[in-house]
């Protein structure tokens, strides 16, 4: 094993065990209102990832420089990264819902499923093949997620919004032309305007948790935005040394950890029938996992 495959391992690893352990972080905020923490979330992550992106332009090659401008002065590249933004805005938003409403092992349950729903949207809309043995995968999946639903008496939807979202959230980046950390930047910055008004409406009305003299809130709001720029450029550095099919195996070490954080971190219920439904989705993944085609 190379060197940048071992360094590319241990990118993976780590930004999946970030995002695993995000409940935890997230759940220090709990008394955040869900909208909220979307709105600062994004505000901070913009500020972070633009100054990221101000440094990268200006050592950055004149070739590099040029690509980046001119990628930009396309509407299409405006039209991809604001479809996406909406996306992981809606992903983002469902996310910290699940954790700050004690729903963590939805949470994992929604990134168990997201990359079976990544295949059959690429079956649906781009035409793609699956073998029977996948869709059987994928039909295991759905029987997990049946099985909760009766046993809850209600459809898990933070786990399938989670799920679709992030799927969506994929399919269209697979057509966008900037990287990972670029790419980020221009989301936040279509989400910023109506961001702002939102938290500026929100603390004119007496409301908002920020600047309120907490300074624990304050800083944690902070903090956020720039957590969520470091697992993201850990995964991207952890694509270009290893294979993505080594990256896709990897990438359930989260909501593994999300699983165990909400089960034994959280105390979260954890019955019978949520165990059958989760060995449903557990035994879709190690399927799809392990078929070759």
């Amino acid at each position: 094993m190379s060197a940048s495959t071992r360094l590319g391992i241990v990118f993976a690893v780590s930004a999946n065990v970030i995002w695993g352990l995000f409940p935890i972080f997230w759940n220090l905020l709990e008394s955040v209102p869900s909208l909220e923490l979307v709105g600062h979330r994004i505000v901070w992550a913009f500020v972070f990832a633009a100054v990221i992106a101000v440094v990268r332009f200006r050592i950055s090659g004149r070739a590099s420089r040029t690509g980046l401008l001119q990628a930009l002065s396309r509407r299409k590249t405006w039209a991809t990264y604001s479809l996406s933004a909406v996306l992981i805005a809606i992903n983002w938003g469902a996310f910290l819902y699940a954790v700050t409403h004690s729903q963590v092992l939805l949470s994992s349950l929604g990134y168990y499923i997201n990359p079976l729903l990544n295949v059959l949207l690429g079956v649906i809309i781009l035409g793609e093949r699956l073998s029977p043995v996948r869709w059987g995968a994928i039909g295991l999946a759905a029987i997990g997620v049946t099985v909760m639903t009766i046993a809850a008496g209600a459809v898990p939807w933070v786990s399938l919004a989670m799920a679709t979202s992030f799927a969506g959230y994929a399919l269209v980046k697979k057509k966008a032309k900037l990287d990972a950390l670029n790419g980020l930047f221009l989301e936040t910055l279509v989400l910023l305007v109506p961001t702002l008004i939102y938290l500026t409406w929100l603390h004119g009305s007496g409301g908002g948790a920020f600047g309120r003299g907490n300074t624990s809130i304050d800083s944690l709001l902070v903090v956020g935005g720039f957590l969520t720029l470091v697992p993201l450029g850990f995964f991207s550095a952890a694509t270009q040394r290893i294979p993505l099919t080594l990256v896709g195996i990897l990438q359930y070490v989260g909501p593994t950890l999300q699983f165990i954080v909400g089960a034994f971190y959280f105390g979260e219920d954890l019955s019978t029938f949520t165990l059958v439904g989760f060995a449903f989705v557990w035994s879709g993944v190690l399927v799809f996992l392990f078929s070759r085609t």
